[in-house]
């Protein structure tokens, strides 16, 4: 698909220039590579060329701040000439008149005109300048592709007014002993929704490998990860214990264990107990605390979302997110015993990217989300509105990874190169999005989301453990 102006594309480009920039800024490799090159704007004198392999990485990263600056400065041109709206305008001018102010301070810093520690402004400007030049792109792409008439006004949360469950697509059940045998087990399995385990895992699993340390050690990490997949599980089963009903309504549910009476309430009940004793003593035998954020982590999923947040506010995925973000807290705590630093970041990652990931999925159910009564953001706020706050939630979640980069040591140029690298297939997914506005534009908007987070999960674990 070609997008119809290049004014995105050239938007697209600046921001993830930038945002390259910044994040290989914050990351230790160019730290100990400035100190190989402590001149400017070459290295010595000013005008020497590098001796070592760290000085070309510095060399090579003011280099291309040049080429960045001049797409930044493309940006604000093609606003200026396109008629641009005042915002945008307003957006990509800002970036470009701090962008010299932000080289400037790099440069002081290198040249030892500025202590050290004013290292972060130099990191905070490059951020405004992202979150300027990311701003100019969401509201070029609402304005072009957007509907403000497109919000339903009427949508009132609940289950009064669903349709009859007779009305709803019946699915395809055996009735044949062996099959149906077969299909009971694998329901059981379903219940435990295995396709959140190995995300959500890795979550934990790159916490754990941040932390590091002597609690870093085989059977602290076995029984972590076994009991987290456990309490995934337990969570997921009574998810589908609370919303039988409303799945036997929905298109994409209507299929699941229970809406499909293959497995009872109270065999299910029962399975989700089981799971939940057997993690939370799993966690136990790490740590107190790890026991009682998994207690809390179930809890929140079972109850809060699924009783408390899903049916009643827009604002559900926004506040669910926490519970995908727990378990960074969880394997953080299972090596270290208490919530540090680095695991809060690392889950403010996954908090930020659950609304920017999950949106896509809302768009491509909308009619059976609302089928279902709940108040998903297409649903109560419109398509326009929820691709706009992809837009928005996608820009905080790379930003929060350049906030982990700085904080957590280990992390260096594999990190650096796989969150641009990916962020910018997401990103670039997402203004697809906004101009075919199609169920499959969603849905691989949706997997580049999974990718990129699973991806930087990887290259977490790698560069803490390996490089």
């Amino acid at each position: 698909m070609t997008i119809p102006d290049r004014f995105p594309a050239v938007l697209v480009a600046a921001a993830m220039g930038v945002y390259l920039l910044i994040v290989v800024g914050a990351t230790t490799s160019l730290t100990e590579a400035a100190t190989a090159c402590a001149g400017w704007p070459a290295c010595g004198d000013g005008t020497a060329l590098p001796t070592e392999s760290d000085g070309w990485i510095a060399l090579g990263h003011r280099l291309l701040a040049v080429v960045v600056g001049a797409l930044v400065a493309l940006s604000a041109a093609l606003a200026w000439r396109d008629g641009a709206s005042r915002r945008i305008r307003a957006a990509l001018t800002g970036a470009l008149l701090v962008y010299p102010a932000q080289a400037g301070v790099g440069a002081l810093v290198a040249v030892g005109g500025l202590p050290a520690a004013l290292g972060s402004v130099h990191l905070l400007l490059g951020v405004a300048i992202f979150a300027a030049v990311l701003a100019g792109l969401a509201w070029w792409l609402e304005a072009e592709t957007g509907d403000p008439d497109d919000a339903p006004v009427d949508f009132e949360s609940g289950t009064d007014d669903l349709p009859p469950v007779e009305d709803a697509p019946e699915p395809d059940v055996p009735t044949a002993t062996v099959p149906r045998l077969r299909a009971t087990a694998a329901a059981y399995f379903r219940l435990m929704k295995p396709r959140l385990m190995w995300l959500l895992c890795l979550v934990a699993a790159a916490a754990m490998a941040l932390a590091g340390g002597r609690g870093f050690t085989p059977p602290v990490v076995a029984a972590t990860l076994v009991g987290g997949a456990l309490s995934i599980g337990a969570s997921g089963t009574f998810n589908h214990v609370l919303e039988r009903d409303v799945d036997k309504r929905m298109q994409r549910t209507n299929d699941r264990p229970l809406a499909t009476d293959l497995v009872p309430v109270p065999n299910a009940l029962a399975f989700g107990g089981l799971l939940t004793v057997v993690s939370l003593g799993l966690f136990w035998t790490v740590n107190p605390l790890t026991a009682a954020l998994g207690l809390v982590a179930i809890v929140f999923y079972s109850v809060v979302y699924t009783l408390i947040l899903k049916p009643n506010t827009v604002q559900n995925t926004v506040i669910g997110g926490a519970a995908g973000a727990l378990p960074a807290l969880i394997g953080w705590a299972a090596v270290t015993g208490e919530v540090g630093g680095g695991g809060l970041l690392l889950a403010l990652v996954i908090f930020l990217w659950t609304p920017a990931h999950f949106y896509n999925l809302a768009l491509a159910y909308k009619d059976d989300y609302e089928r279902g009564g709940f108040p998903m953001m297409p649903v109560v706020r419109g398509e326009t509105t929820t691709r706009r706050h992809i837009v928005w939630y996608l820009g905080a979640t790379l930003v929060a990874a350049v906030a982990l980069a700085a904080v957590a040591e280990p992390l260096g140029a594999l990190y650096a190169v796989v969150g641009v690298a990916v962020g910018a297939v997401f990103l670039w997914y997402v203004v697809r999005l906004h101009y075919e506005q199609t169920e499959a534009a969603a849905f691989r908007a949706f997997h580049a989301s999974n990718a990129y987070l699973g991806l930087l999960l990887f290259a977490v674990v790698f560069d803490a453990l390996v490089v």
